[in-house]
């Protein structure tokens, strides 16, 4: 698991092997990862959207944005949390992601940014 904080908001990732699919004659490497954003600090924000940059051992560079996280932009009160879980499909057994969220205060209205760190993917069948 890897975790970071970034102006009072904790994210944590855990990530998984879910195995290969083959399309065509195309194989790929399926991940799914959580992440759990905690608010920490005194103000309650909102996730507004989230920017990612999601690369395989083959050097294919993808990125990602939008709103929100799996189709809700939450709202986090002071001391809670958020929960959810998504996934990607490589090219190659193992990759990373990174990315950050933009996050809204809901009482000043300022945006800002919170990272998210660089978290691995890989198959164990590929580590050494």
């Amino acid at each position: 698991m890897v975790q970071k904080v970034t102006h009072g908001i904790k994210v944590s990732v855990q990530t998984r092997f879910e195995g290969t699919v083959r399309t065509n004659a195309q194989v790929g490497y399926a991940f799914s990862y959580t992440i759990t954003i905690e608010n920490q600090g005194k103000d309650t924000v909102q996730l507004i959207s989230r920017y990612w940059k999601i690369k395989d051992a083959l050097k294919k560079t993808e990125t990602v944005e939008g709103k929100g996280v799996v189709g809700v932009q939450p709202v986090l009160k002071p001391d809670t949390h958020h929960v959810y879980s998504s996934g990607c499909l490589l090219k190659a057994p193992h990759g990373s992601m990174k990315g950050h969220y933009v996050m809204r205060n809901t009482l000043t209205e300022e945006e800002f940014r919170v990272a998210v760190p660089r978290f691995k993917l890989h198959a164990e069948f590929a580590v050494n």
